[in-house]
């Protein structure tokens, strides 16, 4: 068994805040533009103050969002260093493979397509001078 199994990872947290389609509504809200607590709040009509709140916790907590006080409001911005970390672990190792793969797929498919190309002009050849 390798050793870093059952040892929490750094970016469990993001995992964790990822997993929620409300947390991540919230952060495609704050993709646009920071946002006022208040605004968030009214943006999810169908959830209580106190239900946003738990999830802008859960995304602070991840690193997700950054909360900063103007006066009695807090506005909330998105963090997105933590999805960059994310990016660069699990999904930038595997472009290449993938970009590599999707090539030859390519190659192949015009290959194959190539000699189909040649009969169907022939063929379009014979029948016009027939």
């Amino acid at each position: 068994m390798p050793a870093h199994i059952g040892i929490p990872d750094a970016l469990d947290a993001v995992w964790k805040a990822l997993s929620d389609p409300t947390r991540r509504a919230i952060l495609d809200q704050l993709r646009n533009s920071p946002r006022m607590t208040t605004e968030i709040v009214e943006m999810f009509p169908h959830l209580t103050r106190f239900g946003v709140m738990k999830h802008l916790d859960v995304l602070r907590e991840a690193g997700l969002v950054n909360t900063r006080e103007e006066g009695r409001q807090r506005v909330n911005s998105l963090n997105a260093i933590p999805i960059r970390q994310i990016y660069e672990r699990w999904v930038s190792r595997f472009e290449e493979f993938w970009a590599t793969h999707l090539l030859r797929l390519k190659e192949t498919i015009e290959a194959e397509s190539r000699p189909r190309e040649k009969e169907t002009k022939r063929k379009s050849r014979k029948s016009k001078r027939d």
